[in-house]
């Protein structure tokens, strides 16, 4: 439609001025036809003017008024009007300041034209100006002192002409209009015939391509631009075919190699949506392939994880790895342990898209790991025997010396002063019994093994009397242990015995890592939903090699160490859905930091026996 009217426009456009040129070139004869008739009665006017027959004159002036010539006018030299060939209508204006006689001596005299169109109310006409010169024989009547003796004026109607001109410049514009746009719609007839039919193949193609027939090609015929384009279609529909064929095989390959994995793994999307499952996985939950993907890991059956902070979730919160311990039931009532690691998988800008959770069952590891417990509890006996002894010395101390001051008050008599001192005495033996009661029955407890159920353990005085534990050992090897401030409401469901063993273990590595002189430092505090438990060294530090292996049973570093204790802790810090994180330069010391969840929300966690 556009093009049509762009060529319709521009054709009838063309009529147009074509229309005009051809009425200009015909005004242009006109005139020259009037000026031609204006001098041949002119020159009949000047015989009878040399004749004076004024009554001749008029006669003829009648005579000349036939077709084309409308009127025929006589002025002298005044302006006066002294023969026309008809009666002018009453009103008629034939001054200087008419419209009609404005339309040349309005004008300068170097400007004006012997013709020029004349347009009123009633007509069109062709006006011819000629002057009637003041010759030698006119000297006798008119003297030799003026230049013209008057003016010959001849009207030719054009109205007719014009309306003519008029009705064929409206068939031209009409007609050249039509013509263009029929030539432009058989124009596009013919475009759509032998190009948009061929191009509609090419939709047609993609379509089917599109929903799956990737053997589906255009066909090429022609040698025009549409053929080469079509063969450069079905190129490309080669390769990408190629290349969804390679794409399928690296997919088959790799849902292969991780149906063939053993551990169950599953990928579940930021709203916690399963995506993807292995067969591993599809196996431990007893469920269909189609009736897992798209489930929410929050719907009953679906057999995710029944730990009270869900991996994925603590994963998407915190941007990084999680690792937790879940118990289950087997068909025969068994309790089967799994270990559940969920890693993030990041777009290009760093935000998190999916998370890959793989599941391993560690039922049998985690027997393994019992019986080495036991053993490691055993071994550190010693050592905790060592540090109890010199913690038992110091309120020992000082019931002797209150006994002994008894003693002396006795032997006094009954001075009242004295019995004074005996109270005194006695108050302070009593509170140094029960502190070492207290530290008895705490090494005893830590000794048998014996785990007391999960309860809200408030950090600052279990850190203060771990490092009250670690003291004499730190003190005999010159190193100082401080503890940093800890918030009065910054708890975590734990056993105590157990939290206080791996931040133990922790302290007396540290301590054992620092030269004479050396500093340990132990803090703890909240990061989210997060507690983070902090034992800082500035000892010799660790390899990235060493890191790497220090969890792993039966490694160490020390010599003498029995490579349990860092193991131990980690399996007790999982074991409360929590974790243990190290980073360390040689030469600059290590930071352990244990992770727990903060019990300080309402979602509380699943306790495992």
């Amino acid at each position: 439609m556009g093009v049509t009217a762009a060529v319709t426009c521009a054709s009838a456009l063309g009529a147009y001025v074509y229309a005009r040129h051809h009425f200009d070139s015909l005004l242009q004869n006109a005139r020259a036809t009037a000026q031609m008739q204006a001098e041949l009665i002119r020159a009949g006017l000047e015989h009878q003017m040399l004749e004076n027959d004024r009554s001749l004159i008029e006669r003829m002036i009648r005579s000349f008024a036939r077709e084309p010539v409308e009127r025929v006018m006589l002025f002298d030299r005044r302006g006066e009007l002294r023969y026309s060939s008809s009666r002018l209508a009453p009103g008629t204006d034939l001054t200087l300041s008419s419209p009609s006689c404005q339309a040349c001596h309005r004008y300068p005299p170097e400007q004006r034209t012997g013709s020029r169109i004349i347009e009123t109310k009633d007509a069109t006409f062709l006006r011819t100006v000629v002057p009637v010169l003041n010759r030698q024989a006119c000297y006798r009547c008119h003297g030799a002192s003026q230049r013209i003796n008057g003016v010959l004026m001849v009207d030719i109607d054009v109205g007719a002409t014009r309306a003519a001109l008029t009705t064929d410049l409206r068939w031209m514009v009409g007609g050249t209009a039509g013509l263009a746009a029929l030539l432009v719609l058989a124009i596009g007839g013919v475009v759509r015939v032998a190009v948009l039919r061929r191009l509609s193949r090419f939709e047609t193609t993609a379509r089917l391509i599109a929903s799956g027939d990737l053997q589906r090609r255009v066909p090429e015929s022609g040698a025009d631009t549409i053929g080469w384009l079509g063969r450069e279609f079905n190129a490309m529909a080669d390769t990408m075919t190629g290349l969804l064929s390679d794409v399928r095989a690296q997919r088959e390959q790799l849902e292969t190699v991780i149906n063939s994995i053993d551990d169950g793994i599953v990928v579940l999307d930021v709203d916690r949506t399963v995506v993807a499952a292995n067969d591993a996985f599809l196996r431990r939950t007893g469920r269909r392939r189609q009736e897992v993907l798209g489930s929410s890991c929050r719907d009953p059956g679906v057999g995710t994880c029944g730990t009270g902070l869900c991996p994925t979730l603590a994963c998407l919160q915190a941007g990084e790895p999680q690792v937790r311990l879940c118990e289950r039931r087997g068909p025969g009532g068994e309790a089967i342990w799994e270990e559940v690691h969920a890693s993030p998988v990041r777009r290009s800008t760093g935000g998190i898209v999916q998370v890959v959770e793989v599941w391993r069952d560690i039922t049998e590891r985690r027997a393994a790991e019992a019986r080495l417990a036991e053993s490691h509890r055993l071994a550190s006996l010693g050592m905790l025997a060592s540090g109890f002894s010199h913690e038992l010395n110091t309120p020992l101390a000082t019931v002797l010396a209150c006994v002994e001051g008894i003693q002396r008050s006795a032997r006094a008599g009954g001075a009242q002063d004295g019995w004074g001192r005996v109270e005194e005495s006695a108050t302070i033996a009593r509170d140094q019994l029960l502190r070492c009661r207290g530290i008895t029955q705490h090494f005893l407890r830590l000794s048998r093994g014996q785990g007391s159920p999960g309860t809200l353990v408030e950090l600052g005085p279990t850190l203060d009397a771990v490092a009250q534990l670690i003291e004499p050992t730190a003190r005999a090897r010159s190193v100082a242990v401080r503890v940093g401030e800890v918030a009065p409401a910054l708890r975590v469901r734990a056993n105590e015995a157990e939290l206080q063993q791996v931040v133990l273990n922790l302290l007396l590595n540290a301590v054992e890592a620092c030269a004479s002189g050396g500093q340990v430092v132990l803090e703890a505090s909240r990061s989210g939903a997060e507690v983070r438990i902090r034992v800082t060294d500035d000892g010799c530090g660790m390899t990235p090699e060493v890191v790497k292996r220090i969890f792993e049973p039966f490694f160490s570093a020390r010599r003498g160490g029995t490579g349990l204790g860092l193991f131990l802790s980690l399996e007790f810090a999982r074991h409360w859905g929590g974790d243990i994180r190290v980073r360390s330069v040689p030469g600059q010391g290590a930071t352990f930091e244990v992770v727990l969840p903060w019990e300080g929300r309402p979602e509380p966690l699943r306790v495992l026996p």
